[in-house]
């Protein structure tokens, strides 16, 4: 699925007008529509500001992966990768 797509998607299933995710990540709401229709594509600091606020991997929501890994399973797979190996 393309970015335009996935973040159209995310931002309606966690119930965000473009205006309210525009603001949680600092840019106008008319630039949220332009990379939902694909006339722009964010900078990768934007992008994962967005993957952050969305709680998703910035791989799934550029479309690297179809595999959505929210916040919190990535925390405890860190938290596990830190662990001694005993």
């Amino acid at each position: 699925m393309s970015f335009e797509r996935r973040l159209t998607e995310l931002r309606k299933l966690r119930k965000f007008s473009q205006e309210e995710l525009a603001k949680k990540v600092g840019v106008h709401q008319n630039v949220i529509g332009r990379y939902e229709r694909g006339e722009a594509k964010p900078s990768i600091e934007l992008a994962t500001k967005l993957a952050s606020v969305l709680t998703v991997s910035l791989d799934y929501l550029v479309g690297n992966t179809d595999l959505e890994l929210d916040k919190s399973i990535m925390d405890k797979i860190i938290t596990i990768q830190k662990l001694p190996e005993e």
